[in-house]
């Protein structure tokens, strides 16, 4: 096998889970089959999920819409802490707030996102071997497709705060070879009706 082939990459943050996260709320399970319904005519190949049940149930909910497509847990798609960023590398008028927002996270939380998050980059990043290109949909959380995004637009690692995803929204990012890495959408909900997106966030634009 020679050469390298277009990767385009599908991500999709999981459906409104319950209060508890063991699970997704009934919007959550409308959100996930009406983003299947939508991908149904697409190329997708393979569906990599977080191990955790609100990303595994959006994912197998998906997987019923595209047929014989494989589901495939994995860690590296899971949720966790990309990068812990220190003060010099934020503006300052916000600086306080978001390190405010990582004291949350645990010793263990610190020194396992970043590895996970490394891993990502080479699993899910880049052209891949061979003729043929490749369309891949990762569920996943909030701070991975962050992580993703900031990392195919070039911007500072700290940069994964802020991009704030909706439940069960798509983003594909296209990794051609020879060219730049390109976000073909991002944060996309038309295949949600208007109650059901945002979900998860504070109040905002519904658009």
């Amino acid at each position: 096998m020679t050469g390298t082939a277009t990767r385009y990459l599908y991500l999709v943050r999981h459906g409104e889970a319950v209060p508890d996260e063991t699970g997704l709320s009934e919007n959550g399970r409308r959100q996930a089959t009406l983003l299947g319904r939508r991908l149904r005519d697409s190329p997708v190949s393979i569906v990599h999920h977080g191990p955790l049940p609100r990303a595994a149930e959006t994912a197998r909910l998906i997987g019923e819409q595209l047929a014989g497509v494989p589901l495939q847990v994995s860690d590296v798609a899971g949720d966790y802490v990309p990068h812990l960023p220190e003060r010099d590398e934020l503006p300052s008028d916000c600086a306080d707030h978001l390190l405010g927002f990582m004291e949350q996270f645990t010793a263990e939380e610190r020194e396992r996102g970043p590895v996970l998050a490394r891993q990502a980059l080479e699993r899910f990043t880049g052209p891949v071997a061979g003729e043929e290109e490749r369309h891949e949909l990762v569920v996943t959380h909030n701070f991975l497709v962050g992580w993703l995004v900031r990392h195919a637009t070039g911007a500072p690692e700290w940069r994964w705060l802020g991009l704030n995803h909706g439940n069960a929204a798509l983003t594909v990012i296209r990794y051609a070879p020879g060219r730049p890495s390109s976000v073909l959408f991002y944060n996309d909900m038309r295949h949600l009706p208007a109650e059901l997106r945002w979900t998860g966030f504070p109040p905002g634009p519904q658009v």
